[in-house]
């Protein structure tokens, strides 16, 4: 019932703007304005403005040696100004969350955690840290993403300093007049930024950014069909608690010296996969027709070998693309195989991933 579903600041916006509201994970969002493939093409052309207000935002302060032991990031390493991506474990190496992290200048890490899993990760990192850190939810603040090619040239008009980031750098600004926390990273494999700022001054902020030519607002659609095509995890979906990092294939997330040490959660699982290979593996695909969808069958030889994670139709690819879970001798780039669609094989083939190049700004 939509009487039990949060709101963000900008409800009231998406709605003005004449957006197609959805239930998604526990909040009411937009999931389209003009139509999926219109938003999915504005955003890979020019700029697009993403409502990410129902992510979860936390600010830890203690010792960080007690959160450092529940993820996978080295921070230690991770200068004044610097973001990561790092994974929540559980004790058997299960993926608990994906998560940022960055530094600010004020002191502290700053979390970004997804909105489904927001109450179980707090809830989870404050137990394990008590006594040694703090855990602050941070309350009263909106979250915006401007991804795309001209995201640089609108963040040049209205905050200037925030141009000079590189891709995962972070810091405080002023941006409109308003103190905002800024990334330059997203979530689309575009160039972008994403930006913190108080809830009350969310929708006066977002207007001004859609005052631009270039930006137009972009919802739950669009957003899932660029990350896919950037080959980005949906938790929940191409990740949970029954996958590790190695079967992920997110190893790159677990930082080199915590490999070396073995001091992550599950750290023994993990790294005899790692070194053994996993039963399966998550991998891309392409195909022809309609599009295989999440729990679609991937069958070789008439043997089920792996089950679709997240599916559909890539704009800027080209075609159907997805992700899957499959038995890892079958996983190699180039191997046939058939996807049950409507419950009819349908021909696809294993590919690496991402299916759009990314266009990450890295100085």
């Amino acid at each position: 019932m939509t009487d039990a579903l949060h709101r963000t600041p900008l409800y009231d916006l998406h709605v003005a703007l004449g957006a197609r509201i959805v239930p998604f994970a526990g909040y009411e969002m937009p999931l389209q304005y003009e139509g999926i493939m219109a938003e999915h093409n504005h955003v890979r052309d020019q700029a697009g403005l993403f409502d990410v207000s129902h992510m979860g935002q936390a600010r830890y302060e203690g010792d960080e040696a007690a959160l450092e032991a529940l993820i996978t990031a080295d921070l230690p390493a991770l200068g004044a100004g610097e973001q990561k991506y790092s994974l929540l474990l559980n004790e058997r190496g299960g993926i608990m969350d994906d998560l940022m992290l960055s530094r600010p200048d004020d002191g502290g890490i700053f979390l970004v955690v997804n909105a489904a899993c927001k109450a179980a990760d707090f809830a989870h990192i404050a137990a394990k840290t008590k006594g040694r850190g703090t855990l602050t939810p941070v309350a009263d603040c909106a979250l915006l993403a401007l991804q795309g090619p001209a995201a640089k040239d609108v963040m040049a008009s209205l905050c200037p300093d925030a141009v000079k980031l590189t891709f995962m750098q972070a810091g405080a600004f002023t941006l409109a007049g308003t103190a905002a926390l800024i990334s330059r990273s997203g979530y689309t494999g575009e160039d972008g930024f994403e930006i913190s700022i108080p809830a009350a001054e969310a929708a006066r902020i977002a207007r001004t950014l859609l005052d631009h030519p270039a930006v137009k607002p972009i919802g739950l659609g669009a957003r899932d069909s660029l990350r896919l095509e950037a080959g980005l995890c949906l938790y929940g979906h191409d990740m949970d608690e029954t996958r590790t990092p190695a079967e992920a294939a997110l190893m790159w997330a677990v930082a080199k010296s915590r490999r070396e040490r073995a001091d992550f959660p599950g750290a023994a699982i993990v790294l005899k996969q790692a070194a053994e290979g996993p039963k399966q593996k998550r991998v891309g695909f392409r195909m022809a027709g309609a599009p295989a969808r999440e729990g679609a069958e991937i069958v070789k030889n008439g043997e089920t070998i792996g089950v679709v994670t997240s599916g559909g139709f890539g704009p800027t690819a080209g075609g159907p693309v997805g992700m899957a879970y499959v038995n890892a001798e079958h996983a190699a780039a180039g191997t046939p195989v058939e996807i049950m669609v409507r419950d009819r094989p349908r021909p696809a083939e294993v590919v690496k991933m991402p299916f759009a190049q990314h266009h990450y700004f890295r100085g």
